[in-house]
């Protein structure tokens, strides 16, 4: 039986660790973290992404996690009402379309993986493969060997480093940086999103259905120093310099800010790779193709190239090459696609100045009422409906005996 490891519990390595026990394959996932990573932001799953999660039986529990959310309001610096943006007419809530919580999903993929070992709170320390095997070494357990090391680790992917040389090489930036905690739910009513645009910056706030607290989520230019501030004290500092002299709730937001117990702060960055493997080690998700937070497609991605990686190893046993190969063959140009959003979609989420921010919130109040606004419609969302179904997903054989 082929052993993998997989390094990373969120989305992309659970989900990869199902279709690989449904296939025969006997996973092990190792994560950094003590435990499940909770909390998170609201993520969608789309086209192809819902596909998935149909064949793996888990739609309806997915559904019962829906966020919920109704509409967004954007608001100016003294909190008036600009205009309002309708979740159902925007975001595709038409049964090709799911949004979540990225906590609830990982839970939900972990509690349907129980019979696969995971790992916690340790890492891949060190990589040494053969022709036959990968020795691995972790920072805590034992040495251990497997047929295979996936890395499902994210963003900044640990296998990625140790397998394919520093993340400097394969991370292209968008120039800007994001920050996201939790703040109490006096902030945010339910299944409402709050948004502050101002020049060159955009702020936020939401609470999904039934939820005991709300997410703020800050937009801005990258600062200077970003990358070496790497402690969470310096980080926070830096968003509170970027926001200071900021209206509408801003101040008290960045108050809560200190005492949250979650606090996300990185660059808006897509990884881009020209090869997702090397021998037996490979990437999925993320750490291969990570389309920046702006795509709205991260987690789809996630989704679909652990269903395609899992299907083209299947397809291919004893030659993890050819299954590689042919893994990148079906996922590139659905990566490319999805990839290209991001910056299409930045320039709608952080304007450059007072008069584009008119402009939008103009259109946005209008357009209940304006001549063709079924095709202007159209014109927003039909781009991300063909990169979401933009692949032929393979075919489900049926479960080999683990």
């Amino acid at each position: 039986m082929t052993t993998v490891l997989i390094s990373g519990a969120s989305v992309a390595g659970p989900a990869l660790a199902w279709w690989l026990r449904r296939h025969g394959f006997r996973p092990t996932v190792v994560e950094r973290a003590p435990a499940l990573r909770p909390g998170g932001y609201k993520v969608d799953i789309r086209g192809a992404a819902l596909t998935v999660v149909d064949r793996m039986g888990l739609r309806e529990q997915v559904e019962r996690h829906d966020t919920g959310m109704r509409s967004a309001h954007f608001v100016d610096a003294r909190g008036a009402r600009l205009a309002t943006m309708d979740a159902a007419l925007f975001g595709g809530r038409e049964g090709d379309d799911a949004e979540i919580m990225r906590g609830d999903l990982a839970r939900i993929l972990a509690d349907a993986t129980r019979d696969v070992e995971y790992v916690f709170d340790d890492s891949i320390a060190a990589l040494a493969p053969s022709a036959d095997a990968v020795e691995v070494s972790f920072e805590r357990g034992p040495r251990r060997t497997f047929d295979l090391v996936i890395g499902a680790d994210g963003l900044h992917s640990n296998v990625r480093r140790l397998a394919f040389g520093p993340e400097s090489a394969h991370l292209r930036s968008l120039g800007h940086h994001i920050a996201i905690f939790t703040v109490p739910a006096e902030f945010g009513a339910e299944g409402i999103e709050l948004m502050h645009p101002a020049p060159g910056r955009s702020v936020g706030v939401y609470r999904t259905a039934g939820a005991p607290d709300a997410r703020a989520l800050f937009l801005f230019p990258s600062p200077p120093g970003a990358a070496e501030r790497r402690d969470v004290a310096g980080r926070k500092a830096l968003l509170a310099e970027a926001f200071a002299g900021a209206g509408w709730r801003v101040p008290a937001l960045l108050d809560a800010m200190w005492d949250a117990p979650d606090f996300y702060f990185d660059a808006m960055s897509q990884v881009r790779m020209d090869r997702w493997s090397t021998g037996r080690i490979g990437l999925v998700g993320d750490a291969a193709y990570g389309p920046s937070p702006a795509s709205g497609q991260g987690t789809s991605l996630s989704l679909v190239g652990a269903y395609v990686l899992a299907s083209s190893l299947a397809a291919a046993p004893g030659d993890p090459a050819a299954g590689f190969a042919d893994y990148e063959w079906r996922m590139r140009p659905f990566v490319e696609v999805n990839q290209s959003l991001a910056e299409r979609n930045l320039k709608g989420m952080v304007l450059g100045s007072a008069a584009q921010i008119r402009f939008q919130t103009t259109m946005l109040r209008l357009m209940p009422r304006l001549p063709g606004r079924e095709r202007m419609i159209r014109r927003v969302t039909e781009p991300i409906r063909r990169a979401a179904t933009a692949i032929t997903l393979p075919e489900i054989p049926a479960p080999r005996e683990a």
